[in-house]
């Protein structure tokens, strides 16, 4: 039974009796590189969830941005829907 290919530009083929991906006689060094950055990524990602410390690509000395904005972003939400509440209370007693 042949292989059925996976990605030909990086001579990654699957076998479909087990299921499994192997190379083709090829290196999976581009592939390995890519899922090292996309760790890199995923990781600055769920970091920036805590607020503390800095993105991958900012400048240094911005370890407190992500708090600041996030505030900053809580009270104009909060000034937009409590403006809305309260538009809407007073219209009911007109």
């Amino acid at each position: 039974m042949g292989f059925v290919l996976a990605l030909p530009e990086f001579g990654l083929v699957v076998d479909p009796l087990i299921g499994m991906l192997t190379t083709a006689g090829e290196s999976l060094a581009p592939v390995i590189e890519r899922v090292t950055v996309l760790e890199a990524v995923s990781d600055d990602l769920v970091n920036m969830l805590s607020g503390k410390g800095n993105f991958l690509a900012s400048f240094p000395g911005r370890d407190t941005a992500l708090p600041v904005a996030g505030g900053v972003t809580a009270f104009w939400y909060g000034m937009a829907i409590g403006l809305l509440i309260a538009g809407v209370i007073a219209l009911q007693f007109v």
